[in-house]
This record gives C-alpha cells, sequence and structure tokens, in this order.
C-alpha cells in the first residue's frame, strides 16, 4: 500500500463530546466575536490587528505572548480590536519539515495527530478562557474545520488553497469572518472569485454528509503580495494596489467590501522588520483617501516574543521555529503608534 493507517480518528462531534466548553468559554467567545462581526459587516470603525507567530509552536509561550496582547488590547481598545494568531496548521512550500501543532504538538517528536487535535482544541480553548479573545487560524485542511468552529474568531484562506474549491465551499458555511488571499500568482479576479463563492450558499459533500452552507457575507480580501515567474517577490500594499483592489472589488458587487493587509509575506519579501514600515505606509494611504479608509478593515503582522527565527531544538522561547517573526518590543511599539494614527 502506498499509505500506512496509524489510528482512526474521533470524529469533531466526538471531540467535542469528550471536552466540552465549559458555559463562560461560550459566552466570552459568543462576545467576541459580535465585536469582531461588527467590524466586518462595517457597524464598527475600529481597526482589526490579526497579529502573532507564524506558526503556534508551545502552548505556554504562545500563551505568554496573547496574555501581553491582552494587556495591550487594554491601551488600545477605542481604536483597535486584536484577532491574535494560534496557526496550528502549518503549510510548507515543499511538503517536506515541521507542519505545525495539529502534526506534532512537541516540535522534537513524532508526528501524533490525535494529541495534535486535543493541543490545538487546548491552546484555543485557553485563549478564550484566560483572555476573552477568540483568535485566528488558516484552513489549511478544509475537513478539519470542524474540530475547531467552535472556537475560531477568524479563518484565513491561504495563497496555494484559495483557488481551491473545497476551501471555498467550506468557506461559505462559515458564521465568522473569513479572509481569501491573493493567490501566489497575484491576480485579483482569483482571490475575488473566491470571494464571491464564499458568500454564496452551497450544495456539496462536506465529511461524507450531503450540506447546503447558507454563504458567508464576511469574506473579504487579504493582500499577501506575489510572486513573478522568475521567483521574485512583488509586494501589494501601496496606494495604486489598493486603489485597483477597490476599482475591481466595486465592480463585482459584494457585500461588506473588505480587505487585511499581510504585511509579512511576499509584501515584505519576508524581510520581517519591514512590516513596521509596511504597515505605516498603508495607515498614510488610508488617510489621503476615504475609499481605502473604508476598504482596509485592517493588517495582519507575524509577531512573537523574541525577535527573528531559529532551527527546530535550538529552545529559544518565544522564537519563531517557521518564518521570522517581530519581537515583542517593536510588537507593542507598533500598536501603539497605529493607535496613535488612527
Amino acid at each position: 500500500m502506498s499509505m500506512l493507517f496509524h489510528q482512526k480518528l474521533p470524529i469533531p462531534k466526538e471531540i467535542k463530546e469528550q471536552y466540552p466548553l465549559k458555559a463562560e468559554v461560550v459566552e466570552k467567545k459568543a462576545k467576541r466575536d459580535a465585536e469582531i462581526r461588527k467590524v466586518f459587516s462595517g457597524e464598527s470603525d475600529k481597526f482589526v490587528l490579526i497579529i502573532g507567530p507564524c506558526s503556534a509552536d508551545n502552548e505556554e509561550s504562545v500563551m505568554d505572548y496573547i496574555h501581553r496582547l491582552k494587556r495591550l488590547q487594554e491601551q488600545v481598545e477605542d481604536k483597535i480590536l486584536i484577532i491574535p494568531r494560534i496557526y496550528t496548521n502549518k503549510p510548507r512550500t515543499t511538503g517536506d519539515g515541521y507542519k505545525g501543532m495539529i502534526h506534532q504538538p512537541d516540535p522534537n517528536q513524532k508526528p501524533d495527530m490525535l494529541k495534535g487535535l486535543l493541543a490545538i482544541r487546548q491552546l484555543h480553548t485557553r485563549a478564550i478562557d484566560e483572555t476573552g479573545f477568540s483568535c485566528a487560524d488558516e484552513m489549511l485542511y478544509p475537513e478539519n474545520y470542524r474540530y475547531l468552529d467552535d472556537l475560531l474568531g477568524y479563518v484565513a484562506i491561504g495563497a496555494r488553497s484559495v483557488e481551491n474549491q473545497q476551501h471555498r465551499l467550506v468557506s461559505s458555511g462559515m458564521v465568522i469572518p473569513v479572509g481569501m488571499k491573493n493567490p501566489t500568482s497575484g491576480d485579483y479576479s482569483v482571490m475575488l472569485n473566491s470571494i464571491t463563492a464564499a458568500q454564496h450558499s452551497h450544495d456539496f459533500i462536506y465529511r461524507g454528509w450531503e450540506v447546503t452552507s447558507s454563504g458567508n457575507e464576511l469574506a473579504h480580501a487579504i493582500l499577501r503580495g506575489s510572486v513573478n515567474k522568475h521567483g521574485q517577490a512583488i509586494p501589494n500594499y501601496h496606494y495604486e494596489d489598493l486603489i485597483r483592489l477597490f476599482e475591481a472589488y466595486s465592480a463585482k458587487n459584494l457585500l461588506n467590501m473588505g480587505v487585511i493587509v499581510d504585511t509579512n509575506h511576499s509584501n515584505s519579501n519576508k524581510q520581517y522588520l519591514e512590516q513596521v514600515r509596511i504597515a505605516k505606509e498603508i495607515l498614510h494611504s488610508m488617510r489621503h483617501c476615504e475609499d481605502i479608509k473604508n476598504m482596509v478593515k485592517g493588517l495582519m503582522i507575524e509577531s512573537y516574543i523574541e525577535d527573528g527565527c531559529q532551527r527546530i531544538g535550538e529552545g529559544v522561547y518565544g522564537k519563531s521555529i517557521t518564518d521570522p517573526c517581530l519581537g515583542w518590543e517593536k510588537t507593542e511599539k507598533l500598536v501603539l503608534d497605529i493607535a496613535d494614527v488612527l
């Protein structure tokens, strides 16, 4: 056989029944979800920051980081709504290497998907319980979404997934905001078609069931830059890029026009320190164009406790083991600077 079957995993319903959420957690999530929804529906003018590690690799350091975000949120709550990134699936371009906490709850140990499923639910649950934050994750595998659908406050669809029909259809059945990244080619039409699909109702097969989705009016765009045929990064966060997106978006007549701008990835050419400059340029564009101001709902920023990144096994607390991130001191200053400008 070409695949070795290790163990039959519990279905999402069984996991949820074995590890039920406390009533207080459900209540806190509902409250935070309502605040997030108001931003993407246009009822609130708060600025969203989807911010956190490239990959959630360690429960204690991630929770340390999120508690720091909670204290920072209290300082800027009149202008900014923070949604922590707890990214538990790490897409790798080649498929090799560390794939995230859902695969390896301990990056130094062999993959164990059951332990991983329990670990990511525990981490997302702790974030809500201890800080009131319902967090963001990337939906790398649509069939896994149901393991976390009662915990997540925001979902991102990655640049390599946005053209996939199953990602689009599952997104149409979500009740929380879902951001569709532009593909690595940079083609806006692909991203906008994905938003269109997510906003519409569909009948399809999901986890062995025939299902009907309601359509997700909170589906929106994420600009993350692109890569040309020579493998060179092409940013799309500049004023002209945002105007072009506004015009293309307007022509589609989609619900709740909105975009989150990713300050890292191909927008920064993975030069993580550039995120500070890029964030401030986007705010400058918002000040000079009302259409851009209304369309840009916030930023996506990769940040952790320590600057940069490390190899797995080096053991530096709070330092990314995947892509490099802004350290805490720079993060805190950036968030406060953003609040001052808004």
